[in-house]
């Protein structure tokens, strides 16, 4: 790629042209070609337009330029592993050491990644996310918050989660849940199986999660709130989102790659990196999860990431802390939809970038006039190997250490400016 040496001086001039690229945009059935130009941070112009006088030219070389990756719910901001796997953007989850349930944190969290990544917090939902009394919510948007989040839990309260429903609604925003009865799911580190059984996990059934998107639709219904749910995982789940989508209802969901490419088989040996919240599923569920994405229910790709040191995995399983570092691979592990046939390029680009956006309510991931001119090149054939003691990230815990990938950002642009 053609990139003037000094490229965040000289980038950051008001007229950008980049050419030679293949453009995955969200909003297109196949790769095209063409310009993209930019002036100051946004873009103005895709596909077969003039290269205005005094442009700077950026050759992609014939890379895949795209939409920088919106990270729809991560658990900690994590500079290096973002910029490796093309995140310019990412939706911090309430869940942090001081729950985001008050202006001044929402405020302060919305800074901590300039100037590299764009922070978009997510308000919890309720004070110190105990799901018994709101939290002030209208406040925390007009400090910066995109959108509500129950964080880990599920809000078992109806009266409680009906109430967030309402007042998000009023305000404009979605409300991001946890789709997991309380009641059912306990202390479970493990889905009721064979697996579960055999190690002698703490385990729930998998209609935990119905069970509770069940209740959440309802209440959507009542209140007419927009909800996404961050990570749906079952057959019975996916078929009571497409229920709601096709009544009419503003739902949505998120799913993460190890729910399409992991069963619950992967917790053999009492793997701790392989402990997620929801808990890995069946092999069924996790064929249906696929099926879900291809056939349109699942509206967002998250990595999730949630980097673990060895203070929190190395301990017997059921004491372990779930989560992965998921930055890094959610470019390339989601890649594998494209080449198994299951997504387009630019259906991926949707899910990685574009609906998430639109979710948040935020003018990026897009290649539309005016979206903001963060862009990823994108080399889609790039071999490389996972491995979690090399890994950028804050911790490397991930179940897919090891594993041979493809795919990665080969350069970031936020703002209309390389990082």
């Amino acid at each position: 790629m053609n990139i003037p040496a000094n490229n965040k001086g000289s980038l950051g001039m008001s007229k950008l042209a980049i050419v030679n690229g293949k453009l995955a945009d969200p909003a297109g059935q196949a790769l095209g070609s063409g310009v993209i130009l930019i002036e100051g941070d946004h873009i103005v112009a895709v596909g077969d337009v003039p290269v205005p006088d005094g442009a700077e030219r950026i050759d992609a070389a014939g890379l895949v330029v795209a939409p920088g990756l919106v990270d729809l719910g991560v658990f900690a901001t994590d500079k290096p592993a973002f910029h490796f796997g093309g995140i310019t953007r990412a939706a911090l989850m309430p869940d942090q050491s001081s729950p985001l349930d008050e202006s001044g944190l929402i405020r302060q969290a919305t800074r901590t990644g300039k100037p590299d990544f764009w922070v978009h917090p997510i308000a919890a939902a309720t004070r110190a996310l105990k799901g018994t009394e709101l939290a002030e919510i209208g406040m925390m948007q007009a400090a910066g918050a995109k959108a509500v989040g129950t964080g880990r839990q599920w809000i078992a309260d109806s009266g409680v989660m009906m109430r967030v429903l309402a007042y998000a609604s009023g305000l404009g925003l979605t409300v991001i849940t946890h789709a997991e009865d309380g009641g059912l799911a306990g202390k479970a580190v493990a889905t009721s199986g064979e697996t579960a059984t055999r190690l002698g996990l703490p385990h729930a059934p998998a209609c935990a999660e119905a069970m509770a998107i069940a209740r959440d639709i309802m209440l959507a219904r009542v209140t007419g709130a927009a909800i996404h749910f961050r990570l749906v995982t079952t057959k019975a789940g996916f078929d009571l989102v497409r229920a709601a989508k096709a009544e009419g209802l503003k739902v949505t969901c998120g799913i993460s790659p190890a729910y399409l490419f992991l069963a619950d088989n992967a917790v053999t040996d009492f793997r701790t990196f392989a402990l997620m919240s929801p808990p890995l599923r069946s092999e069924d569920d996790r064929k249906a999860s696929i099926a879900a994405v291809a056939d349109g229910t699942v509206d967002v790709i998250t990595s999730s990431h949630d980097p673990r040191g060895p203070e929190d995995k190395r301990l017997p399983f059921a004491d372990a802390a779930p989560g992965m570092a998921g930055a890094e691979t959610l470019l390339a592990l989601s890649l594998n939809l494209v080449r198994d046939g299951h997504v387009s390029l630019n259906r991926l680009m949707a899910l990685l970038s574009a609906n998430p956006a639109r979710i948040l309510g935020v003018d990026a991931g897009s290649f539309a006039r005016g979206s903001a001119a963060d862009l990823i090149f994108i080399d889609p054939d790039a071999p490389w190997i996972v491995d979690s003691e090399r890994m950028a990230a804050q911790a490397g815990n991930t179940p897919f250490d090891r594993m041979p990938v493809q795919g990665r950002a080969r350069r970031i642009m936020k703002g209309g400016v390389f990082l």
